[in-house]
């Protein structure tokens, strides 16, 4: 039974992760439908590590393009990578919120902000963000051709994915698209963008859950792992695909839908 709850984690993890419903609430919400444990803030944060590894080799050609570089022009052609600068820029408003709700609100978060009604009301909020977004007019901004600016524009707003129910990738993908992105790079751009913010996060819910992980035993965390890396994958390919042709309505329909359900079983 142990494996299985770690199986589902993972599955919940990977699907709700990329695409834009939440993958936090989702944890929380089936969970408590299902009658097993909430994995909690920092078992959900550790198992996102399968996501991580997941934008990475789904996006290894872009990533590591310069493989066949010596390791002196390794180091020149990322450290004059628009891309990789921009990541890094967006990033900071993330660390900095995060670093503070860790360090002064850490009870309030889990008490307040993980409660079934907050997630419910964060989800309506996010359906009408999202739609306010796939309304917007097209635009012509890309990876190739963006400011630093708009990066860390679409950093600050991942900054609020801190929030349970808010949704990383659709707060991300949402903003860029308000801001003037294509739909397909402001996917893309959206998955790069998660990779250092998801992998701190899960290094310092490790770091300092350390001993609830120890009493865990390594095989159930590596089966969530494993589990949140092939569903990550899946998910991946599925947005990036039906986003670019379809938009975001399906999600936001799901949205509202999924907020009556938990006002519904308050």
């Amino acid at each position: 039974m142990e494996y299985l709850k770690f199986i589902l984690y993972g599955l919940i993890q990977g699907f709700t992760e990329f695409i834009p419903v939440s993958s936090t609430a989702h944890l929380k919400v089936i969970s408590l439908f299902l009658g097993i444990d909430d994995p909690g803030a920092s078992l959900s944060a550790t198992i996102q590590l399968g996501s991580v590894i997941a934008i990475a080799w789904y996006f290894r050609n872009d990533i590591f393009n310069f493989r066949s570089q010596s390791s002196k022009k390794i180091y020149e052609y990322i450290l004059h990578q628009r891309l990789y600068w921009s990541v890094l820029i967006g990033t900071i408003p993330i660390v900095l919120l995060g670093g503070s709700i860790k360090l002064f609100f850490p009870y309030f978060f889990d008490s307040v902000l993980r409660s079934n009604l907050s997630i419910a009301l964060v989800s309506f909020l996010m359906a009408f963000f999202m739609y306010l977004a796939d309304s917007s007019k097209r635009g012509s901004i890309n990876i190739k051709n963006h400011n630093y600016s708009d990066s860390f524009l679409i950093g600050f707003f991942q900054a609020f994915a801190i929030f349970p129910g808010v949704s990383r990738s659709g707060i991300t993908i949402s903003s860029a698209l308000i801001s003037g992105w294509e739909r397909g790079d402001a996917a893309k751009f959206s998955f790069l963008l998660g990779m250092p913010a998801i992998s701190i996060a899960a290094i310092v819910e490790f770091i300092s859950s350390f001993n609830e992980f120890f009493s865990l035993g390594f095989l159930p965390l590596f089966v969530g792992l494993v589990s949140t890396f092939l569903s990550s994958l899946l998910a991946i390919d599925f947005l990036i695909k039906y986003f670019s042709s379809n938009g975001l309505k399906i999600f936001i329909i799901y949205r509202v839908i999924f907020g009556v359900v938990i006002l519904l079983n308050l």
